[in-house]
């Protein structure tokens, strides 16, 4: 049978395509901006067509009516992999599910269980004339899931972005298509403040020609990437993209041509941004989208001799453990790749990871404190913590003392909170604090 007929054999409306969905199923949305909203919103529109079917899916930046609405109950119950502002009030208040997983970890998950995926629901662009479509700007584990889960559905967008790479698929691998176009979500460009600047200018003095990065998106990553434009050669092997990679490669600081893996391409999992950012990795060849067990495996990251990583916290302790998913017991995100690029990068010959934090929290508490909070998870290990920055400066803490390091943490601690620190460095090393001894890098 010819792609088309399949095709369009295979089209129907959103209410045909969810009626499938079997009592007891565990449905996996496309992450990120791959989740199809028009899909999802029908579903909780009509929940009394669902019998105690669960919703997984890492990180969204949908609405998440399936965890807050009333009614919910024996119909859609939420299980985050990675809570968000939406989810992290439903979670705490048990109404949703969290677990706790390695982001590379997730296809071998879904694929053998215990978290194994019985419907996959995702965006995808329309076919080309090839047959194929693209899930376009989620590959991570959502390819993953659209591999093996029994029911595929998917909403065609013709808005959604054609990338290359594990995205594209076959109309044949999947099972319904619900066509509905509508603009994506856009992830706004965060205002870079006067501390974001000088953390980013810090993190900068890291990163040399020639190295492969891994960034995130928000004020800090924008912030690095523009005290970066003069490098030159620099590479990209991340989990996920935004504008500062594509403002990298257009300036020609990123051109991937001294990367040891996939020489000559952006490599990333998932991808969010703004419309323009959206517009240009389109059937943009210069992209090469993977699952996340390859962007993130740390043996791959290793091969990248040069590879950086820069990724935030929650707080750090005078040990240097790293908190980046709780405030206490109250979990507000989750490990995603941070520490598959922390242990990636410590592998690698010359490799580096970064923690990059503001020294304060909005509401002007220490990020840098004796005792991580009580319940707090200890994401990055004092084992594995490599370089800390702030707005205050740079502490190399790999290979160095408990006393050491907590030298070199309350030196970049914010003024405010640096006796407080001083006093604790004093009561636990039974010595006085050295002002001689700064930062270093």
């Amino acid at each position: 049978m010819d792609y088309k007929e399949i095709y369009k054999s295979r089209v129907m409306s959103a209410k045909e395509a969810l009626k499938k969905i079997k009592p007891n199923s565990r449905v996996f949305f496309g992450m990120s901006m791959s989740e199809p909203d028009y899909l999802v919103d029908v579903m909780c529109n009509n929940k009394d067509w669902f019998e105690n079917v669960e919703i997984c899916h890492m990180g969204s930046t949908g609405p998440h009516r399936y965890c807050y609405e009333e009614g919910m109950e024996g119909h859609l119950h939420h299980n985050s992999l990675f809570v968000s502002a939406a989810s992290k009030n439903s979670v705490r208040d048990g109404k949703s599910d969290f677990t706790p997983i390695f982001f590379s970890e997730m296809p071998r998950l879904i694929e053998n269980g215990p978290i194994k995926a019985d419907v996959c629901m995702l965006m995808v662009t329309p076919p080309d004339e090839n047959g194929n479509v693209s899930i376009g700007l989620s590959c991570d584990y959502t390819r993953q899931a659209l591999d093996t889960a029994s029911l595929v559905i998917a909403q065609v967008n013709e808005y959604w972005p054609y990338t290359y790479g594990d995205t594209v698929v076959s109309v044949e691998a999947i099972d319904c298509f619900v066509e509905y176009s509508a603009p994506i979500r856009e992830m706004p460009i965060a205002p870079i403040t006067d501390k974001d600047r000088e953390i980013g200018k810090h993190c900068a003095e890291l990163i040399n020609d020639g190295d492969t990065l891994q960034l995130g998106i928000g004020a800090l990553p924008d912030a690095v990437c523009g005290f970066i434009e003069h490098k030159k050669n620099l590479g990209i092997h991340s989990e996920m993209i935004s504008d500062g990679v594509v403002n990298l490669m257009k300036c020609g600081a990123v051109t991937n041509v001294n990367k040891k893996v996939d020489k000559g391409v952006t490599v990333a999992s998932f991808a969010m941004g703004t419309t323009a950012f959206y517009e240009y990795i389109d059937h943009n060849t210069n992209f090469l989208f993977k699952r996340v067990d390859y962007t993130n495996d740390p043996f791959i990251v290793a091969k990248q001799d040069y590879m950086v990583s820069i990724n935030s916290c929650v707080e750090v302790d005078l040990q240097g453990q790293v908190c980046s998913e709780s405030v206490g017991l109250f979990q507000i995100s989750a490990v995603g790749g941070q520490v598959d690029f922390v242990r990636g990068c410590s592998l690698a010959k010359h490799g580096r990871s970064i923690i990059a934090t503001h020294s304060v929290t909005k509401n002007h508490k220490s990020k840098i404190v004796a005792f991580l909070e009580p319940g707090a998870a200890v994401t990055t290990s004092r084992n594995d913590v490599d370089y800390v920055v702030t707005e205050y400066g740079i502490a190399h803490l790999k290979g160095r003392s408990l006393r050491e390091r907590a030298i070199l943490l309350i030196n970049i601690a914010h003024p405010d909170f640096r006796d407080e620190l001083k006093k604790e460095f004093e009561r636990r090393f039974k010595c006085e604090f050295p002002e001689e001894l700064g930062a270093v890098k």
